[in-house]
């Protein structure tokens, strides 16, 4: 694989890890110089936000591998969401190290772009059996679990708000009205959308070959049918307390004071608690009113995980250098610095981990979630489906016909 190599920068290192999708001016550190040895090259591809935190691992990383190899390590901003992409337009020459969401690791084993990790036995003793799954393609273990906290709870205003009345989304509908405010969800995601079908005995999900989707989502039968999920929906889309907002509305509405809940994740903690202060709460997502009960909502639940590329000219200290990241006391680090949940089953039993309210509320929802397994075709037959209703249905189409049209996109080759 040819490296991309600045030859400008010292000989070695950086921080490497997890989203960001531009690559840009590489980061160099420090050179370790091994008298007559040959100098390790990595590139590694994370995040921007992470650059600090990245830093600090990698300092540590060739601290404890000083006088066995002379090193320059490269970071590179790129974004989880668009990771496979970016490996898949020049995978001989992509990054040697990098971090990537869990529902893209089908592709990238399709591709060949990462071969079964080594050390599965220490992945499966001391990871979360969640994240070890996530990991996994047909029990086979590709890649090193980082996080577990890539997944969506509810966060609410307790000057607003009761512990009872969070339990139930049309009663906090029924109070953000009255005050003038509004609850946020993201219904142009589908990533969101699937909690109101996922508790219904409507399903969806990845057939056998990897691609193609399964969905029943407008079954005719059943206690709750797929016209029940869609009225709800259309029901929640007009009521004057709810808005439809991106991961940006979300924040400047809870920063302005138009919003007071939403739905969301925990990258967001930090800022949500800054803009309420001691009002700051975090719960598992409520339920909502459907086919005259009221049903828990679900949700994705999505890990981070770190990769090896299998095309690495350097695959043996790209291996260390990724278990070096994933290792327990660097996803601890990754907690203290960025409030990122750890997938590690001792860093994720720590006080610090346990007493945070988002971390804490994204435990209690995972008995209602599930790993994220979707063939591509479901994303753009949701979005129009919940455009639809957002607008009110202006197409007059009944809700069957528009459950239809979403699964037909939904399950097509």
């Amino acid at each position: 694989m040819k490296r991309k190599i600045n030859t400008g920068f010292p000989a070695v290192v950086l921080a490497v890890l997890l989203s960001g999708c531009q690559q840009e001016t590489p980061v160099p550190v420090e050179e370790v110089q091994v008298p007559g040895s040959d100098t390790v090259n990595l590139t590694v591809w994370g995040a921007e936000e992470d650059e600090e935190l990245l830093r600090q691992i990698i300092d540590g990383f060739q601290e404890n591998y000083r006088g066995q190899a002379a090193f320059q390590i490269t970071y590179q901003p790129q974004s989880e969401s668009s990771c496979t992409n970016a490996l898949m337009a020049d995978l001989e020459n992509g990054a040697d190290v990098f971090a990537f969401a869990d529902d893209q690791l089908n592709t990238l084993v399709a591709a060949g772009a990462l071969d079964p990790v080594d050390n599965t036995d220490a992945i499966r003793n001391s990871n979360l059996p969640e994240a070890v799954l996530a990991a996994s393609v047909n029990d086979t273990i590709y890649a090193q679990p980082l996080t577990a906290d890539n997944g969506y709870f509810l966060y609410y205003n307790k000057q607003y708000f009761t512990e009872e009345d969070i339990t139930s989304l049309d009663r906090m509908l029924e109070i953000a009205a009255e005050q003038g405010k509004k609850v946020s969800m993201e219904w142009s995601s589908g990533w969101y959308v699937y909690s109101l079908f996922g508790n219904t005995g409507l399903t969806v999900g990845l057939n056998s070959d990897g691609i193609t989707n399964y969905c029943t989502w407008n079954s005719t039968d059943g206690a709750v049918k797929g016209t029940d999920v869609a009225q709800a929906m259309l029901d929640i889309a007009q009521h004057p307390g709810f808005v439809s907002t991106d991961d940006a509305g979300f924040l400047e509405g809870v920063k302005n004071g138009t919003i007071i809940a939403g739905v969301n994740g925990v990258w967001n903690a930090v800022a949500v608690e800054e803009a309420w202060g001691s009002g700051f709460g975090a719960s598992k997502l409520p339920s909502y009113e459907c086919a005259g009960q009221q049903i828990q909502m679900a949700s994705f639940s999505g890990y981070k995980l770190i990769g090896v590329n299998a095309y690495s000219e350097q695959k043996l200290w790209a291996s260390k250098l990724a278990e070096w990241i994933a290792n327990e006391e660097n996803q601890k680090l990754r907690f203290l610095l960025r409030g990122q949940g750890p997938a590690n089953i001792t860093a994720a039993s720590s006080k610090e981990v346990q007493s945070a309210p988002a971390i804490t509320a994204l435990l209690e929802q995972s008995e209602f979630s599930c790993i994220q397994r979707i063939g591509g075709n479901y994303w753009d037959p949701v979005i129009a489906f919940t455009a639809e209703l957002l607008d009110g249905n202006p197409s007059g189409k009944s809700l069957q016909e528009l459950l239809d049209a979403m699964v037909d996109g939904i399950t097509s080759p």
